[in-house]
Order: structure tokens, then C-alpha cells, then sequence
């Protein structure tokens, strides 16, 4: 039976699980970019996920899997724009993209990802 461990348990989430060799992270929206275009909250979130995957010793090479929200469907090219600089070539994880409302009008992305160890 494998261990599932948790970080940052909150009373609705945790930040981060791992079951075996899996991470599975919360949803990243912009921290310093509220306001900004697209790209720039792109870029933000993508940062993010870059440090925490550092953190747990993985990499942007290890995403299994990665869903992103867009307030706004148009944001799709440029957020694709950002995405597609990021990804490591022929290593992109399996990925959703879909238009959603977010939890803060502010937001025009969010982004959930899954990483091997």
C-alpha cells in the first residue's frame, strides 16, 4: 500500500500530494501580475510551477499533466505563446485547456499540473 503525504492542508485542499513517485498540485493563479496582460500572468503562474517542482526535486520535464482555465477563451494564442517557450520540446504532459469563470475577476488564468518525481 503506498503512503499519500500531504503539504499545506487547508480545511477545503491541500497545496500539494504525493502518492508514490506522483505529484499532484493545486491550482497556480497570478501572484504578482494581477492586472497584467496574459502572457505576463502566464509567465507568473508558469514561475511558480517551475520553483515548486525545484522544490520537490522535479522539473518541467516531469509534468504528466497540466489543465488550464482561461477567463476568456481569446486569451488562448497568447497564453500559447508563453506555453509553448516554456514546455520542454517533445516532453509537453497531456493538457486541457477550457474557458471557465475563476474565483477572482482579477485572474485570467489558473493552472493545475501533475509531475513524476
Amino acid at each position: 500500500m503506498m503512503d499519500i503525504r500531504r503539504i499545506g492542508i487547508a480545511a477545503r485542499y491541500s497545496d500539494l500530494v504525493f502518492l508514490g513517485d506522483t505529484a499532484y498540485f493545486s491550482g497556480y493563479v497570478p501572484e504578482t501580475t494581477l492586472g497584467g496582460s496574459v502572457a505576463e500572468q502566464t509567465r507568473d503562474i508558469l514561475g511558480q510551477i517551475e520553483q515548486s517542482l525545484t522544490e520537490i526535486g522535479s522539473d518541467k520535464s516531469k509534468l504528466l499533466q497540466a489543465t488550464i482555465w482561461l477567463a476568456d477563451i481569446a486569451f488562448y494564442d497568447e497564453m500559447n505563446t508563453v506555453w509553448d517557450a516554456w514546455v520542454v520540446p517533445g516532453q509537453a504532459p497531456a493538457r486541457v485547456c477550457v474557458e471557465s469563470r475563476l474565483a477572482d475577476p482579477a485572474y485570467k488564468l489558473e493552472i493545475h499540473v501533475t509531475a513524476a518525481i
